[in-house]
């Protein structure tokens, strides 16, 4: 299942309950949905517990039925369907249109003054025209309608929410996105899902997690790296100088660094140090080992 069938089926579990609530959820669904206008309302969903929610938002909202639904086990896509002129007359009349002028279609904020019948607003908005991408892959959340006006509108409600949406024209229809986890994870917890708020909240520390250790990680490889090659030019000098059979009038000191070097040819300087007796310090070691490849430099000059 998707992420988004996962969120709806969460919001499915929601309780219908205020009747003004009802009304705004049915609303956001209608303005969203695949046809609302003054002759059909259709609604089509593959989402099960929306198929099953749908009925019970409409008559505590409207007190009506659909004129038509999906037969009981019916799958894939499900259709909800109004056509009765006088359903749709009441439906229009209540959310605030003329029925008699052409229907353009608006968001009527008369009908959403409490912070509840925004929530659930939101949530039938999200019902009918929303996604949401799997946060593990990465974070895009959108709300897609055919009607332009709604579109600017919606992003005039999210601001005032505390959202920053984008709107884009895409395919004919418009939809408002964004793509920043935080607002994802306010946006779902709004709406009824905490659930998925949570697992985007979850994703998001994974992948910091994940991008912090491989940083860290790539970070430990280029230090490795620097060990290595500094280590092959201190063995590089001391067989220079072993070659020339100058390593053997050296101060004693130097000779012992040098056999210390040879000896243990990965050990980083920290490490190295550890192996005199008495231990010296990083500074020093790092200091003799400077003067060997010094000397190695004039003796191939």
């Amino acid at each position: 299942m998707s992420f988004s069938y996962e969120t709806k089926s969460e919001l499915c579990r929601l309780p219908v309950q205020r009747h003004c609530c009802a009304r705004a959820e049915a609303y956001g669904i209608l303005l969203y949905c695949h046809t609302f206008n003054s002759t059909e309302v259709r609604i089509i969903t593959e989402n099960p517990g929306f198929a099953q929610r749908l009925p019970k938002v409409f008559q505590r909202a409207f007190s009506l039925r659909f004129d038509r639904v999906p037969e009981e086990g019916e799958e894939g896509k499900r259709i909800f369907q109004i056509t009765d002129e006088k359903k749709l007359h009441h439906i229009i009349n209540l959310l605030g249109y003329a029925p008699e002028q052409n229907l353009v279609l608006h968001i009527n904020f008369g009908l959403l003054e409490e912070e509840c019948c925004r929530a659930s607003f939101l949530r039938g908005v999200f019902f009918a025209g929303g996604s949401i991408t799997d946060p593990l892959k990465r974070y895009h959340l959108e709300l897609m309608t055919s009607h332009a006006q709604v579109d600017r509108e919606m992003a005039a409600l999210l601001k005032d929410c505390g959202f920053t949406p984008k709107s884009i024209a895409r395919g004919g229809g418009y939809v408002t996105y964004f793509k920043q986890s935080e607002h994802i994870e306010d946006f779902l917890t709004l709406i009824g899902a905490p659930v998925a708020a949570m697992n985007v909240m979850s994703a998001k520390l994974e992948k910091d997690l994940r991008n912090s250790v491989n940083r860290r990680l790539n970070c430990d490889s280029a230090n490795l790296d620097k060990v290595v090659e500094a280590a092959q030019e201190q063995l590089e000098a001391i067989r220079t100088l072993q070659r020339a059979g100058l390593l053997v009038q050296l101060p004693d000191k130097l000779q012992l660094t040098a056999a210390l070097r040879l000896e243990n040819p990965e050990l980083p300087l920290s490490e190295l140090a550890e192996e005199f007796d008495p231990p010296v310090t990083k500074s020093c070691l790092n200091h003799r080992l400077r003067k060997l490849m010094e000397l190695a430099k004039s003796v191939e000059e």
